[in-house]
């Protein structure tokens, strides 16, 4: 039976931040809508940079670095990805969608489409909005976005911590675009 060896830090090819800038991105967006855990935001940041996702927008009461509890889990990801903080989730929406990107609402709601069954369109950029702990996605926000995409769930508590949904979501869609 062969052996696996676990690789070192300096075996792993990782991108500098230069490079990592550089590089040709996922055509993903996040948006973090009134999130309110500082690791979750931290976790978010690290799926981001391992994906080469292009931007980050942190919403209405989503914390912005630099803070600890936030760099705590990102590793030094809010260096890498491209962040930038907003008041309004609405207005962001409007605008990103003046730029022909398609809002994605991660969320349980009539019409969902399951996570499993979405097939993105080629050369589409898409923003996917993740919401509160609690309440979720905004209601108004679920309303402007093109589509709601849900994860589906098999068991008694039908709720992923955001930055579970985060890496489900980033993975599937990543994995579809990359094909």
């Amino acid at each position: 039976m062969k052996e696996n060896r676990k690789l070192k830090n300096s075996e792993l090819d990782r991108k500098t931040v230069e490079e990592f800038k550089a590089s040709k991105k996922t055509p993903l967006i996040i948006i973090l809508d009134n999130i309110r855990s500082l690791n979750n935001i931290g976790s978010v940041f690290r799926t981001a940079d391992a994906f080469l996702i292009e931007k980050i927008y942190l919403c209405g009461i989503t914390a912005t670095p630099p803070h600890k509890d936030i760099q705590k889990t990102a590793l030094g990801a809010t260096d890498t990805v491209d962040w930038e903080h907003k008041k309004d989730t609405l207005e962001l929406i409007e605008n990103l969608k003046s730029k022909n990107i398609k809002i994605l609402s991660v969320e349980q709601a009539e019409n969902a489409v399951m996570l499993n069954d979405f097939q993105p369109e080629p050369n589409q950029v898409y923003a996917i909005i993740f919401g509160n702990e609690v309440k979720g996605v905004q209601q108004e926000v679920v309303s402007k976005s093109d589509a709601v995409i849900e994860i589906p769930q098999y068991g008694s508590k039908h709720s992923l911590n955001i930055s579970v949904s985060a890496g489900v979501v980033i993975w599937d869609l990543f994995s579809k675009l990359s094909i």
